[in-house]
């Protein structure tokens, strides 16, 4: 694959034949692709992964764990690069020894937001790339990230909806792929939990549901010819506190409440699970797994059997 190099990166023009095939299904494809690192990481196999950016653990994990699951296949995780569900998935990927690209609302030589600066190196140091169909240096402006999204949808054949609102840019990028004829999945949530709605919502309208990572590695087999993994590993019984956050983030009165117990029980027990890393304390309050035992790490699961 050839590219038009620039001191910036490189440049690939909708009327050249290295133009990636997948955009050429949008309606208006980008005149110009600006990028750096690897042109190639664009020509697939690609699975996009979104999510909300006011990500919770769950959403965290989950976008974790299609990452990782995709990077050992050989599938390029495709992402916006934003914080939450996008970082935490780019990440992942590379953790994994996989790459990753993120398509940038901004110039594909602008960090944007600078707290992503790790995935925007990494994507370019192992192999990926950064994508954007904006100019080189042009800074955020807020017109471009529906757009984005639009091209992070047309990138790959599946697009993985980790976690969403009901109003998000998450679900405009559903959408997208939708009109495009891209796969989607959609991870369930709590009824209870707003960073759900949204995922359940696709799956009440089509979305192909992925209750748990072994069938989100049976999906990634059949869509992609990717070899499947071996069953995972039993989960010990979380207990009626973990059961509890499972189900929907809790402030310790109300999950003292819904367990009829006191509230200083409640609390000692969630300050010992929160010492041994099960659970974490939201901005507002509440409690929930941990990113660490929504992953299934072991050392977390050893702590729940000491708590």
């Amino acid at each position: 694959m050839t590219a038009r190099l620039t001191g910036s990166g490189w440049e690939l023009r909708a009327q050249e034949g290295d133009y990636p095939a997948s955009l050429r299904d949008l309606e208006r494809p980008p005149e110009v692709i600006y990028g750096r690192g690897d042109p190639e990481a664009l020509m697939g196999p690609c699975v996009s992964i979104v999510g909300s950016r006011r990500a919770t653990p769950y959403g965290i994990a989950i976008a974790e764990m299609a990452a990782r699951a995709a990077a050992q296949r050989g599938i390029t995780v495709v992402s916006g690069g934003a914080l939450g569900c996008d970082h935490a998935a780019g990440m992942a990927a590379l953790r994994a020894g996989g790459r990753t690209v993120v398509v940038s609302g901004c110039g594909a030589d602008v960090v944007y937001p600078s707290s992503s600066r790790d995935v925007y190196e990494g994507a370019v140091a192992a192999g990926g790339a950064v994508v954007s169909e904006q100019r080189w240096g042009v800074g955020p402006r807020r017109w471009a990230f529906p757009r984005r999204n639009v091209l992070i949808a047309a990138l790959s054949r599946v697009l993985v909806v980790t976690e969403a609102g009901v109003r998000s840019g998450t679900l405009s990028t559903a959408e997208a792929a939708v009109e495009l004829g891209r796969t989607v999945y959609a991870i369930p949530g709590s009824i209870f939990s707003p960073s759900s709605m949204g995922t359940n919502r696709l799956i009440s309208e089509g979305a192909r549901v992925i209750p748990d990572e072994r069938s989100l590695v049976l999906a990634l087999s059949l869509d992609y010819g990717a070899p499947a993994l071996e069953a995972e590993s039993a989960r010990p019984d979380p207990g009626p506190v973990m059961r509890a956050l499972l189900a929907s983030p809790l402030r310790p009165d109300d999950l003292a409440t819904r367990l009829g117990d006191s509230v200083l029980t409640v609390l000692r027990t969630l300050t010992d699970y929160e010492a041994s890393g099960l659970v974490e304390r939201l901005p507002d309050g509440r409690y929930a797994p941990s990113r660490a035992y929504l992953a299934g790490e072991p050392e977390q699961r050893a702590g729940l059997g000491r708590a």
